[in-house]
């Protein structure tokens, strides 16, 4: 799953030069790993919480149209860690965070879309269900 979103977050700042042309181009890869980090761990979070890859889905889309608490726990997790960790300024994590609900929501569609096959319903249970797994044998 990861390796889909950070497709996605390349994807979508290569299409926002506005946005990508205000990252350092010695932190580019840096950037694009935090931001796949924090979309994966959001989601991965979310998804307990929603019962689900489908009940997720759902709110992921609705969420991402409202400006709803998927996306503002993404944002703001990301603009600290940007700023803290990468050393960007404040308004520059904020104009990278700012495409988030634009990344999620070519994520709900790709998922939702039976005719791409880079994201599926079942491809997404699997991640979660082996990050479960990996996750029981390290503190089982």
């Amino acid at each position: 799953m990861f390796d889909q979103i950070l497709d996605l977050v390349k994807q979508h700042l290569n299409e926002n030069p506005e946005v990508a042309n205000q990252i350092p181009d010695d932190q580019k890869e840096e950037v694009h790993n935090e931001i796949a980090n924090h979309i994966t761990n959001g989601i991965k979070d979310q998804s307990l919480a929603q019962g689900g890859i489908g009940g997720l889905l759902s709110s992921l889309q609705s969420s991402v149209a409202s400006g709803g608490s998927i996306t503002s726990a993404i944002e703001g997790g990301l603009v600290g860690s940007l700023t803290n960790k990468l050393g960007l300024s404040p308004a520059i994590s904020g104009a990278i965070a700012a495409a988030i609900p634009g990344i999620l929501q070519k994520f709900a569609s790709k998922a939702a879309d039976p005719n791409d096959s880079s994201i599926t319903k079942e491809g997404l249970t699997n991640s979660l269900s082996n990050i479960g797994g990996s996750l029981g044998k390290m503190f089982g």
